[in-house]
């Protein structure tokens, strides 16, 4: 592996960490309805936990109001039970064929705790971007071991492993501020 491969696989991995981190704040609600929200709810399907988008149309039906369409009759009842019991707090109600599933307003609590959950899931994301430049570090201390590369290569390509590191986190920070900005406006 060459010193431009390491800095490649570098980067790569960094900007898989932002795009994780970006779809971990989609999941964070903030008053809004969106359809991904229900993403990671799972619903009991002939034996096997599926998501609810395998077994039913989402959509939003206005800015505060997602609605669920299953594609079976007999679905109906136990995609609601698992939306209920999902830890999102939700509250859905069967209009006939269609559940209908109304995002409740946040309270300034829940607000400062949605807060916190954001500062979390940025702290993770960091944590793994140090790992990618801690891993890329040791592979270029490697090649300097195995005389792969002089010592001159080796610290300016840590260097740059370093700005990097420094250009994802700030924008990992700057995503963390927005997402706290949408969920603390009332």
């Amino acid at each position: 592996m060459t010193i431009s491969d390491i800095r490649k696989t570098a980067n790569e991995k960094m900007a898989k960490s932002v795009e994780a981190f970006k779809n971990e704040l989609h999941k964070i609600r903030t008053g809004r309805a969106h359809p991904g929200l229900l993403d990671q709810v799972h619903v009991d399907y002939y034996g096997s936990a599926v998501p609810i988008s395998q077994v039913a149309n989402v959509t939003l039906l206005d800015a505060r109001t997602i609605s669920v369409q299953p594609w079976e009759k007999g679905m109906g009842a136990k995609i609601e039970k698992a939306i209920r019991e999902s830890d999102l707090g939700l509250n859905p109600s069967s209009q006939g064929d269609l559940i209908r599933v109304p995002m409740p307003g946040l309270t300034e609590e829940r607000r400062r705790e949605l807060t916190k959950v954001v500062r979390h899931a940025g702290e993770e994301a960091k944590i793994a971007v140090r790992s990618v430049r801690r891993d890329a570090n040791d592979q270029l201390k490697k090649l300097l071991k195995e005389k792969l590369a002089t010592e001159d290569e080796e610290r300016r390509s840590q260097d740059e492993v370093q700005r990097l590191t420094d250009r994802t986190i700030a924008e990992i920070d700057k995503l963390v501020q927005g997402k706290e900005a949408e969920v603390m406006a009332v």
